[in-house]
């Protein structure tokens, strides 16, 4: 993973092997996106544009305030479309893969059991969400309009 391109600077460059991201939100400084792998219907990511690896380090006070206004914004348009009992934004990544800073909006389905809640509805090793890129496309569109 480590040798490989960065997947929020591919968005980005409009590299060609990831135009299929329905970016759901952009600024000069930022971007949302459907996540490509969801484990939940709505789920999201939510980047800076610039290359940035650690949550806290790497920005400034103005800049992450900025992205978290970005996030808080982006979180409230998909509850908005989708039913949620709880969104869970968290900041997950690595050295080793994922290195670009990214947020995590992803809207807990009301009735979940308390087993498949948190760390379990958002391990991909649990199972995807089972959906169609019309489905995607379509819940795309629904946030970007939440967001307009």
């Amino acid at each position: 993973m480590k040798s490989s391109p960065c997947f929020i600077c591919a968005i980005v460059a409009g590299d060609p092997a990831y135009t299929h991201e329905r970016i759901v939100y952009e600024d000069e400084h930022h971007l949302a996106f459907l996540s490509r792998y969801p484990t939940l219907p709505g789920y999201l990511l939510v980047s800076p544009k610039r290359h940035v690896e650690h949550v806290v380090r790497d920005l400034d006070e103005e800049a992450y305030l900025a992205l978290m206004r970005v996030v808080r914004k982006v979180a409230l348009a998909v509850e908005a479309v989708v039913p949620s009992e709880r969104t869970y934004v968290l900041s997950l990544g690595s050295q080793q893969g994922n290195a670009h800073l990214h947020w995590h909006v992803a809207p807990l389905p009301p009735g979940t059991p308390y087993e498949k809640q948190q760390y379990h509805a958002l391990m991909s090793e649990n199972g995807l969400i089972p959906w169609t890129q019309a489905q995607a496309d379509e819940l795309a569109a629904r946030v970007r309009r939440a967001l307009s």
